[in-house]
């Protein structure tokens, strides 16, 4: 294990952006795949394996590869296309449970038991005060969905039969918003789990960026500062990763292209109770991280400026690609994918 995973950081570590025509014995990189979709932005990724990926996104579409990225089905929901997927979870190359985003009835969930060949809609929000932003699983049956605070608390979706169902939790367990309190649609890991009963919701929009951790699957919540930017409804943790359910990365900063986000980055030794900022973060604005897999320090951070690579647990970052990416996830067997506008997909090749 201790081998394969040094094998795969020195790849990440090779990361370049060199041109196709660098020919059979480039470095290892990120290889865009041909989706077919320019016109698509994918925000919502899930990484099954080397050959397997699904990747969802505006204009109601959903795309999904058996063959690392040789070629993409288009299984989109029929009837979707006036929507905004951002967020994915997919459990084999078959099953997969997905979110679209917006105010009142555009916040819905649909699932997948044949590979996208037919979906069934198993959610629809009919609140016009809620907005939900994010989902993410423990299991195969168990998981949460998030949505913008509602009478002043973060609303939250919970499932046991592997998203055919959702129910909305009790809020008596979740803490008072901040004014302007909200969760990112940016890359689908504004919410993400570890272990059966963990979960963190990452914030932004507000005078302070937090981080809401529950140990119940969502029943009572605690929040913590993250020392990211914020005082800006444009500026927050846009996304988080958790190895286990004590080491944690936040990324974020502030969207807008023109303005620095110096502080982009931070690390959890603690479960989320407590954040220490990068002592050198990514450049710019990061909109999604993954750990990888199988190894206890190196991570990516990607977002529109590049890719970042950790090798010491999120206290230092370094710029290993340029290209835009909105979202990165890795699969237990080592595959890496990125995904964003245009139409990109990419997978790790090396």
């Amino acid at each position: 294990m201790a081998v394969a995973g040094a094998a795969c950081v020195a790849a990440l570590a090779a990361l370049t952006a060199a041109p196709a025509e660098a020919g059979p014995h480039r470095s290892p990189h990120w290889e865009l795949t041909d989706t077919g979709a320019p016109d698509a932005r994918f925000r919502g990724l899930a990484a099954v394996d080397r050959r397997t990926a699904w990747a969802a996104g505006s204009g109601g579409t959903v795309l999904r590869t058996t063959d690392g990225g040789a070629t993409w089905r288009d299984v989109s929901p029929p009837g979707a296309g006036a929507l905004q997927f951002r967020d994915i979870e997919a459990f084999d190359a078959r099953r997969a449970v997905a979110l679209t985003i917006g105010e009142g009835e555009d916040s819905r969930v649909y699932r997948t038991e044949d590979g996208g060949a037919t979906w069934a809609e198993s959610f629809r929000n009919t609140d016009p005060r809620a907005f939900y932003d994010c989902l993410a699983f423990f299991d195969r049956r168990h998981g949460l969905a998030v949505s913008d605070p509602v009478d002043g608390r973060f609303r939250v979706l919970s499932t046991s039969d592997g998203g055919r169902s959702w129910r909305v939790l009790p809020d008596r367990g979740m803490p008072a918003a901040q004014d302007g309190e909200a969760a990112f649609a940016a890359g689908g890991q504004c919410l993400v789990t570890a272990g059966p009963r963990d979960a963190w919701i990452a914030t932004g929009g507000a005078a302070r960026a937090r981080v809401l951790h529950t140990a119940d699957r969502g029943l009572t919540w605690k929040a913590s500062d993250a020392p990211v930017p914020a005082g800006d409804p444009a500026r927050g943790v846009f996304a988080l990763a958790f190895r286990d359910r004590a080491h944690g990365l936040a990324v974020g900063g502030d969207y807008r292209p023109d303005q620095a986000s110096p502080r982009s980055a931070a690390r959890s030794a603690d479960g989320g109770r407590g954040w220490t900022p990068a002592a050198r973060p990514p450049a710019a604005y990061r909109s999604g991280v993954a750990w990888l897999p199988h190894d206890r320090a190196s991570a990516l951070a990607v977002g529109p400026t590049g890719t970042d690579l950790t090798t010491d647990g999120g206290r230092t970052w370094r710029t290993v690609d340029t290209g835009s990416y909105d979202t990165v996830d890795c699969a237990p067997d080592r595959s890496c994918w990125a995904a964003g506008e245009r139409g990109r997909v990419a997978r790790l090749e090396r």
